[in-house]
């Protein structure tokens, strides 16, 4: 039977519950391995170039992630079509995050100067994490109607950061500095996240229900063959959702400066600003609650005067902050002067982290929640999986972007492309009128038959 947007129940707290602590387990690998722990490890240990400023280090760090990324654009938006047909979404999102906990352990064995088996066991690892972002938020729009979407997506990033904050104080406290010479305890950061991930997302799988109904393969086809015959279908009727096609566009430039942010933020403060021990803990803790704050205030704010005008500011928050990165030593020297204080730059680096928390957890809340607005249930992997390859495009062009900037300008001035492509992001979303994108959703679904 049909069934309109605005009358999908809302599910009950613990579905939403299970399907919020798969961002709770998968926030620990973001934190850990792509953003805070392992970067360092990577570039300044395994690889360990400090004669030219790890500049290679951070290029095949780049060159990593962006292969792995590389392989989601490839693949998502086809899987999406698969899981749409087959009603197997729950079994996607397993192989996932099997593959995602298996090889992160893997990564224990990765020893100084092992950088082939360092960057093939971070591409598999991050391909299967990243391919399963777009599978877990397929679910969203299944979780209740598009006047929920903004809490339940806000909640589950909150509850992300918070899985990320209790996983990064135990790596911290008991495995301590990712250095050489603490290189033996610090070597444990892999199994620890797969563990911590393989026993947090267990509530996904029993409480989270599948979606949709399977339905049954015409003669000759496989699922495959179905998959892309249903992304060509959608590829065609584009126009019908033009709304959404700009505001990928939009996440392309948005999620390109994010990604940059997340893989370059700690290994910024270690080579540019020069932080002290003490202080990139201190940016861990900071990051980790304002951007759980940020998700979830901005998931009611955006529920209240519209996903498109929260991601809109969340947007001009990023491109403050990334300008008060890239100038951070000039501010710290404007304070000093004008007020006669004695500030270091690691500690107004520190604030500035305040804004990029609440720019990080309300961008990626607001991102999500307003691509299910756009979305009809018929239509719920596939365009998440199109989401994804915007995501993961987007993470191939800003990362490779600042890894080969950095190795000609360095670093510092090179996060001025960041600024750069929020602004882009900022202006391009200018033409996406949110009303008439969830209109297009709401009579599509009207339009189709008994499948859900």
């Amino acid at each position: 039977m049909k069934r309109l947007r605005s009358d999908i129940p809302r599910a009950s707290k613990k579905e939403i519950f299970g399907w919020a602590m798969f961002d709770f387990a998968n926030s620990t690998y973001t934190l850990l391995i792509i953003t805070v722990i392992f970067p360092v490890l990577f570039t300044t240990v395994i690889v360990g170039d400090a004669e030219q400023n790890y500049r290679l280090g951070n290029l095949l760090w780049s060159v990593a992630l962006a292969v792995s990324y590389f392989l989601v654009v490839l693949s998502g938006p086809v899987f999406g079509a698969i899981m749409d047909y087959s009603a197997l979404k729950k079994k996607f999102l397993f192989y996932s995050y099997a593959l995602t906990v298996a090889s992160t352990g893997f990564l224990y064995f990765v020893e100084p100067g092992m950088v082939v088996l360092g960057v093939t066991l971070l591409i598999i690892s991050n391909f299967a994490y990243a391919i399963g972002e777009n599978f877990i938020a397929a679910f969203l729009p299944s979780l209740g109607p598009p006047k929920d979407l903004g809490k339940i997506s806000g909640f589950g990033w909150a509850l992300g950061y918070v899985g990320g904050l209790v996983a990064a104080g135990f790596v911290i406290y008991f495995l301590g500095e990712p250095t050489a010479g603490n290189f033996d305890r610090i070597r444990w950061v892999g199994p620890f996240t797969a563990l911590f991930f393989m026993i947090t997302a267990i509530p996904t799988f029993l409480w989270v229900k599948e979606p949709g109904a399977r339905k049954e393969l015409p003669t000759q086809e496989t699922f495959f063959s179905v998959g892309f015959k249903r992304l060509g279908e959608t590829l065609r009727m584009i126009t019908k959702f033009k709304d959404l096609a700009i505001y990928l566009v939009s996440v392309f430039f948005a999620m390109a400066g994010v990604y940059i942010v997340v893989s370059f933020a700690f290994i910024y403060g270690d080579q540019v600003v020069n932080w002290d021990e003490s202080v990139r803990i201190m940016m861990f803790v900071i990051v980790q609650i304002t951007a759980a704050i940020g998700a979830f205030l901005f998931g009611y704010i955006q529920d209240k005067i519209g996903a498109k005008l929260t991601y809109n500011f969340t947007l001009i928050l990023w491109f403050l902050g990334v300008l008060g990165i890239w100038a951070v030593t000039d501010i710290t020297t404007w304070l000093n002067t004008s007020f006669n204080t004695n500030f270091e730059a690691q500690y107004v680096f520190l604030w500035i982290g305040i804004v990029a928390g609440i720019s990080l957890g309300s961008s990626q809340s607001a991102s999500r929640a307003l691509v299910g607005i756009f979305t009809p249930e018929q239509k719920s992997a596939e365009f998440f999986g199109f989401w994804g390859l915007s995501n993961k495009i987007a993470g191939v062009f800003g990362i490779i972007g600042l890894g080969l900037l950095q190795a000609e300008f360095g670093l510092h001035q090179s996060v001025l492309f960041c600024a750069f492509v929020f602004l882009v992001a900022l202006l391009v979303c200018f033409f996406v009128n949110e009303k008439r994108g969830e209109a297009a959703a709401d009579d599509f679904q009207a339009q189709q038959k008994g499948d859900y």
